[in-house]
């Protein structure tokens, strides 16, 4: 099988966040099945969405999905888990303030991914555009993490921690993946 990309560094970055995303999904099934479907089926939800990207990600990194079908489905997929779990269904927060920073992040997210694949020459989307659609995922996965702490801890602390961090991961490799097509455009 041949892979887009010939560079150590990047075949990295796809698998780490690959096996990562697997890894965490995995928890999260196991935490569906351990506290029944009653309680946890808005998780099994936002894991379909997050095995879907998964598994687009293995699909482009091995030239099975063109640019621009990776660059729609990923996109939306991560779009709707954003507007799921952070906008439409938003966790109840310990502070006002933390709920309305994590509410404005999550807007302004959804607003940045519509804009990615809505572009007709997204290719011309600068690596600074990029990489801040994950930095912007990975503050709105620290503030949550931070109210978690700030919480009492029980036995769902552990896979609300493990489930906040399985979007940002998602979106560090597909913006591991369009980093490398915003320099080919450049070029």
């Amino acid at each position: 099988m041949q892979t887009r990309y010939k560079k150590n560094a990047k075949i990295f970055d796809i698998v780490i966040t690959t096996l990562a995303g697997m890894v965490s999904v995995g928890v999260i099934l196991y935490a569906i099945g351990h506290f029944g479907l009653q309680e946890s089926w808005p998780e099994l939800v936002l894991n379909l969405f997050y095995i879907a990207c998964l598994v687009m990600i293995w699909m482009y990194f091995f030239n099975r999905l063109d640019t621009h079908r990776f660059n729609y489905w990923c996109s939306i997929s991560v779009g709707i888990t954003v507007l799921l779990r952070d906008i439409l269904f938003a966790p109840p927060l310990a502070y006002y303030a933390l709920h309305l920073a994590c509410l404005t992040l999550s807007v302004l997210l959804l607003c940045m991914l519509t804009f990615f694949y809505a572009r007709k020459n997204w290719q011309s989307y600068t690596k600074r555009n990029l990489w801040a659609i994950c930095v912007i995922d990975i503050i709105i996965a620290a503030l949550y993490n931070y109210d978690i702490f700030i919480e009492p801890i029980n036995e769902y602390t552990d896979y609300l921690l493990t489930e906040i961090w399985i979007r940002p991961t998602i979106t560090y490799g597909l913006v591991a993946c369009f980093v490398t097509e915003a320099e080919k455009a450049s070029k």
